[in-house]
């Protein structure tokens, strides 16, 4: 990610935290707009223009989304007019706009812990991850898959974000899609996600003493997704960001092996 991208972020992210009148509809409203700015080159590039001036790109924003809320408009706007690395960037900002809206209108939903749930679906079943990320997919007909796998299972908020993302993957892999979103969403609300890969299930002891443990490693709010895995042979292997923490005796074992090897 380059700086202007950086900057711009950061600008259009505290803008929309400062917005009145997000909903899920804005949410939607940005999802569709990041597939048609991404769908198009022509778009993009002039959003995404160096040379162009603020004023101008503004001027394309408003007439080609004249039809959208004020909300979601204005979200666009504050967006066109920051300057970004590239035109790529800037439809993830889109995105990453999106799925904050949703975050923002629905802020008492376990949104991180159900796109969780799905990423264990996708994660254990390669067909429907497949036929998510084909590039040969048609994009309604992914949303519908998506929405049929669900099953009411998935509140609104989550469904929102997995269906919008998985038309529009932009050679991006399911899993990596959902583990953005779910960052994404955290960060929204402040949190930072500890992915923690266990042989048993934590009790509440464990886990307790683990956010402590990491929150003040960390300096923020821990939220854990835990995923029960039984190559990790005890102990814990820790994921946050690209910062892993590996005290299993699996990864032991490995370092000792590698050692009597060398």
């Amino acid at each position: 990610m380059g700086s202007a991208t950086t900057q711009a972020l950061s600008a259009t992210t505290a803008a929309l935290s400062q917005a009145k009148g997000v909903t899920l509809g804005t949410a939607e409203e940005l999802f569709a707009a990041a597939r048609l700015v991404g769908g198009s080159s022509q778009l993009s590039g002039a959003l995404a223009d160096p040379s162009a001036t603020a004023e101008s790109r503004e001027k394309v924003v408003r007439a080609v989304f004249a039809g959208l809320s004020a909300s979601a408009q204005d979200a666009l706007v504050s967006l066109s007019v920051q300057r970004w690395s590239n035109a790529s960037d800037l439809i993830d900002g889109i995105e990453e706009l999106a799925i904050r809206a949703v975050a923002i209108a629905k802020p008492k939903d376990d949104i991180e812990g159900e796109l969780f749930g799905f990423l264990r679906v996708v994660a254990g079943n390669p067909e429907l991850e497949l036929a998510l990320g084909s590039r040969l997919g048609d994009a309604d007909a992914k949303g519908a898959l998506v929405e049929k796998v669900i099953n009411g299972a998935t509140g609104a908020p989550a469904t929102l974000i997995i269906s919008s993302l998985v038309r529009q993957p932009r050679e991006r892999r399911v899993r990596q899609l959902l583990n953005r979103a779910i960052r994404i969403v955290a960060a929204q609300r402040g949190l930072i996600v500890a992915t923690v890969h266990t042989a048993r299930t934590l009790s509440d002891a464990q886990r307790t003493r683990l956010i402590d443990s990491l929150s003040r490693r960390y300096d923020g709010q821990i939220t854990l997704t835990e995923i029960i895995d039984p190559h990790v042979v005890g102990g814990l292997r820790v994921q946050v960001a690209d910062d892993v923490i590996d005290g299993s005796i699996s990864a032991r074992l490995a370092d000792l092996r590698q050692k009597l090897a060398g």
